[in-house]
């Protein structure tokens, strides 16, 4: 139980299959939109899978400040993404750093931490096709030939493009950030884990703000042949991509693979407090665990790894489930993963699960990966400020065996507390709560 720091949210930062800010994908959420369409990043001829969720196109050097624009030529997409969800969270928190105005900085940059999640950052096979081709001999590839002749055709600052922390790092050049930071690739799980831990390093006093979220780029051909590979991807719906991702759904025939971050501001209630800063909402419960399934590519089928989260997540927060008032599942449209998930959710918050209101966002979104977490939080914490829940897409028809109460329909809704959960295939699994401090004498 976190019992130092109070840890408030005081930014917001997103770019998704929805749009290139926060209120964007507030906005598209609200309408019900969908960001799933045909693959336009490669040419996806001989993939079972055809559709995705991409955003929309955008200029990174609009993003960075002219000292740093060089450096753009070393970022991944991945790490792009990641800089304008912090560029966007900062400015929205009204935090100025260096590289948002040089001349009037009003943080303390050691005491500003950085945690992302990040996801495996496949390569552009243009970067490592010549290379490859180089090394075969008689149509197979050579490892000898690899070290010999193909290697001499990779970029020297290859590596710097692909490297998991490089998300952070640009993040921490670009705005001068010196205090604590951590990458967490956990997959799917990595946004809820890295805004966990940021929240614990601002609690026990060693930072007073923190950047926290996640981004992953999952629309490249290696990514999809994987999904595709493991009959995670929905293949049945091409030519009707807005209607393919159906989490929950009785007609549900698998997930959509996508890309974005998110990224939240957190601070320390005294810190936000002190600088007269608008605050969203307050995250009050975090819980983790990791329940491995021996058929590593399903989740369990109990969800028992999710439920422990949930669960340690609410003893945190010290909150009983009727407390409750939103549930962000994952939520994925794979019908054996939705099922577990749904079963776990249900024996975490036994007779409250019928009521407490579950709204699923990846048939709009779709699935981002380590980006995911970040962007559910934000969605609930807009939902929490504006006392909203927009409705869910495409579930038309429950899927049998699941006893959660889908947000079919939009509702105004005043909500205390929201839970946000996640997991990947291995077992990790995350949980957070946020709670809605509107009309609370702080103190």
């Amino acid at each position: 139980m976190m019992t130092s720091a109070r840890v408030v949210i005081t930014g917001l930062g997103a770019i998704t299959p929805l749009g290139l800010t926060a209120s964007e994908l507030w906005a598209g959420l609200c309408a019900g939109a969908c960001g799933i369409g045909p693959i336009t990043a490669f040419d996806p001829v001989g993939f079972s899978c055809k559709i995705a969720g991409e955003v929309p196109d955008y200029n990174i050097r609009q993003y960075v400040p002219k000292t740093h624009r060089k450096a753009t030529k070393l970022m991944s997409r991945d790490i792009e993404l990641s800089v304008i969800a912090a560029h966007e969270a900062l400015t929205d928190s009204g935090l100025i750093t260096k590289a948002i105005d040089a001349e009037n900085v009003n943080i303390d940059p050691t005491r500003v931490a950085i945690n992302l999640g990040a996801g495996f950052i496949s390569c552009d096979l243009v970067e490592l096709g010549p290379a490859v081709a180089a090394s075969a001999i008689d149509g197979r590839f050579d490892i000898h030939k690899w070290g010999k002749e193909g290697l001499e055709l990779v970029t020297p600052l290859w590596l710097l493009k692909y490297l998991p922390n490089m998300l952070a790092c640009h993040i921490g050049i670009i705005h001068d950030i010196q205090g604590p930071s951590n990458t967490i690739t956990c997959a799917e799980a990595g946004a809820h884990l890295a805004i966990a831990e940021a929240s614990q390093i601002i609690a026990r006093g060693d930072s007073d703000i923190a950047l926290a979220g996640g981004a992953e780029a999952k629309v490249n051909p290696m990514v999809m042949m994987r999904q595709c590979l493991f009959k995670r991807a929905s293949t049945q719906d091409n030519e009707a991509p807005e209607s393919a991702c159906r989490p929950f759904d009785a007609d549900a025939k698998g997930s959509v693979f996508g890309e974005g971050a998110g990224i939240v501001i957190l601070e320390s209630l005294e810190n936000a407090q002190g600088r007269g800063a608008r605050i969203y909402a307050e995250v009050v419960g975090i819980g983790q665990s990791n329940c491995i399934n021996p058929q590593y590519q399903r989740l369990e089928p109990d969800g028992k790894g999710v439920r422990l989260a949930i669960e340690k997540a609410m003893a945190d927060a010290e909150i009983e489930p009727a407390d409750l008032d939103l549930v962000m599942p994952h939520g994925t449209g794979i019908p054996a993963d939705d099922l577990a998930e749904a079963g776990a959710i249900e024996a975490a918050l036994g007779e409250a699960a019928g009521k407490t209101v579950v709204w699923p966002t990846k048939s709009m979104v779709s699935n981002t990966g380590a980006a995911s977490g970040a962007i559910d939080v934000i969605a609930a914490v807009r939902a929490l400020t504006d006392s909203k829940i927009p409705a869910a897409k495409n579930c038309d028809k429950i899927a049998a065996g699941c006893n959660l109460n889908i947000a079919r329909q939009p509702q105004s809704k005043k909500i205390r507390y929201a839970l946000c959960c996640s997991y990947t295939f291995g077992g990790q699994t995350a949980a957070l709560v946020l709670k809605n401090i509107d009309g609370e004498m702080l103190n």
